[in-house]
């Protein structure tokens, strides 16, 4: 009796079965048939029960695996991420294109930067021949003052000549109306002597070398100073048109300087804003991918514990099949005793 109460209280393997089998016989030959058979029918009932239990408790673990097989497991289709796959592909070619944007913008500020450099060169230039000219312009005021000095020098000079041709007709004239005064006189005297000289054709000839020689001086005169007033004039016109036409290049090259500093500020306001707009960008499709991680984590977390809880439940399956068939064993030994 000892021996089939340690049986219903917990099952055993076949070695048990086979003890309490030694007991079950000495118990049979050793009390009444009725009453033995009468406990080991009860033993039956209660393992049978027992299996029976154990047998439902079973389907219903079974179907709650299937049912879970059916819902989540490997049967089912899995989730469709390529929805996500794409929309980082969009996001991964937004960023791409924003970096190449920018990438040309900083381009064509490095260009922009070097025709700047360029026109400040010129400008620089352009500058230093300003400086020539207008040091060529200094150089040149002291030599139109000369000639100016020069121009005064030769007026006076001729207006001397010309009171001096002056004073030489007056006097001329006066010599001339002297000497016919003389020889239209009542006096009349005859000398014999040799005829003096001509006083009229020397003073003729006087007046016409007089005359000529002023002429020739003021005609030189003339013409060197038309020449001179000429050559600081073309020279006059040559720097103020070479000074015009530096300034326009100057105003020329400071509106496009400014134009170009201009537009490189507008340049470095876009890549500025560009940049910002990238970096959020970034940061927002950032935490987003984080989002997404986070959310395939979680997924991933769960199916861990989704498959820590089957193979929890195999093991509980597998135990509890043990158990039936241990018992199937140990009914069929008593099948055999019962027989036997």
């Amino acid at each position: 009796a000892v021996g089939f109460s340690a049986a219903s209280s917990c099952p055993r393997g076949l070695g048990g079965g086979f003890g309490r089998a030694g007991c079950a016989e000495g118990m049979l030959l050793a009390n009444s048939g009725k009453a033995t058979m009468q406990n080991l029918n009860d033993r039956l009932a209660s393992y049978l029960d027992k299996v029976r239990l154990l047998e439902g408790e079973n389907a219903d673990l079974e179907g709650k695996i299937r049912e879970w097989y059916a819902k989540v497991g490997p049967s089912c289709e899995p989730r469709d991420y390529s929805c996500f796959h794409k929309e980082i592909d969009d996001l991964q070619n937004q960023i791409l294109c924003a970096a190449m944007e920018a990438n040309k913008i900083i381009l064509d500020i490095d260009n922009n930067r070097m025709t700047a450099d360029d026109f400040r060169v010129k400008y620089e230039t352009e500058c230093g021949l300003r400086q020539n000219v207008d040091a060529d312009i200094c150089n040149l005021r002291p030599v139109l003052d000369q000639l100016a000095s020069c121009k005064t020098d030769l007026q006076l000079q001729f207006e001397a000549l010309t009171e001096e041709m002056c004073c030489l007709k007056t006097n001329h004239e006066e010599e001339m109306s002297c000497l016919r005064k003389q020889a239209t006189g009542d006096v009349s005297v005859e000398v014999n002597a040799c005829p003096g000289p001509d006083l009229r054709k020397i003073l003729e000839d006087l007046r016409c070398q007089y005359e000529t020689l002023m002429e020739r001086n003021r005609k030189e005169t003339e013409q060197w100073y038309a020449c001179k007033v000429e050559e600081v004039n073309l020279e006059v016109i040559t720097s103020s048109q070479e000074i015009e036409s530096s300034n326009k290049q100057v105003t020329e090259l400071r509106r496009q300087l400014q134009a170009l500093e201009i537009n490189v500020q507008a340049q470095l306001n876009m890549k500025e804003t560009l940049e910002s707009s990238l970096a959020e960008t970034e940061c927002r499709y950032n935490r987003y991918l984080a989002e997404l991680q986070g959310q395939i984590s979680c997924v991933e977390q769960r199916l861990a514990e989704i498959r820590t809880e089957m193979e929890c439940q195999n093991q509980e399956y597998k135990t509890l099949l043990d158990v039936k068939c241990r018992l199937e064993q140990e009914i069929q030994t008593y099948h055999c005793l019962l027989e036997g």
